[in-house]
C-alpha cells in the first residue's frame, strides 16, 4: 500500500512516481487508499491486509505509528531506501 501524507508532502506526484518506481522494484503490486477515507494508516493496513506499506520516506509515518505498523507488515521508504521490517516474536501480542 502507498502511503504519502498529505501534511509532508511538497510534490506529492514526484512522491507518489518514488513510491510507484519502488514498488515495481520490490515486485509490489501498488494500492493507494481512497482519498477520502477517515480510516487511519494502522486501520488501513490491516483492512487489506497488505505486505508492506510504501513511503517516499520515513518522515511521512509518524514513529508510533511507525511502530505499530510493523506488527503487520513491513514499511518501505524510497528516500532513503530502507526496510522496517515486520515484527517477529519476541513480544506478546501487537499493542495497536
Amino acid at each position: 500500500m502507498g502511503h504519502i501524507d498529505d501534511e509532508v508532502t511538497t510534490a506529492p506526484e514526484w512522491d507518489k512516481a518514488l513510491c510507484t518506481r519502488l514498488a515495481r522494484q520490490l515486485g509490489y503490486l501498488l494500492l493507494w487508499p481512497p482519498e477520502n477515507t477517515r480510516l487511519r494508516l494502522l486501520d488501513l493496513v490491516r483492512e487489506t491486509d497488505v505486505d508492506a506499506v510504501i513511503a517516499p520516506s520515513p518522515a511521512h509515518v509518524d514513529a508510533l505509528t511507525l511502530d505499530r505498523i510493523m506488527h503487520v507488515c513491513d514499511v518501505e521508504t524510497a528516500t532513503p531506501r530502507e526496510t522496517f521490517a515486520r515484527y517477529f516474536g519476541g513480544r506478546r501480542g501487537c499493542p495497536a
